[in-house]
């Protein structure tokens, strides 16, 4: 049991419940900790989109900035990353 748990109202759908319910009951446990995993599940997982997105926006603000004095990169981009990954 967590200690310092503070005591929240929240609503849903007949559905919603329904299908927390019977997730309680096949986990035995209570509704109140379904929801919480549930909370930490989404937590956990925006963390690491919002990291991901993160990096992809940084990656697309350098790329096309330098000039690599080469103009078939697009036409060779599979060698080109094959020569600096290895085979």
């Amino acid at each position: 049991m967590r200690s310092s748990l503070i005591r929240a109202q929240i609503q849903f759908s007949p559905e919603q419940l329904s299908r927390i319910r019977d997730l309680a009951g096949t986990a035995g446990v209570s509704v109140a900790e379904v929801v919480r995993r549930s909370v930490d599940y989404y937590i956990e997982q925006h963390a690491a989109t919002d990291g991901a997105h993160a990096a992809r926006l940084q990656a697309a603000e350098v790329a096309g900035r330098y000039a690599s004095g080469q103009d078939d990169v697009s036409d060779r981009h599979d060698d080109a990353l094959a020569d600096a990954f290895g085979p």
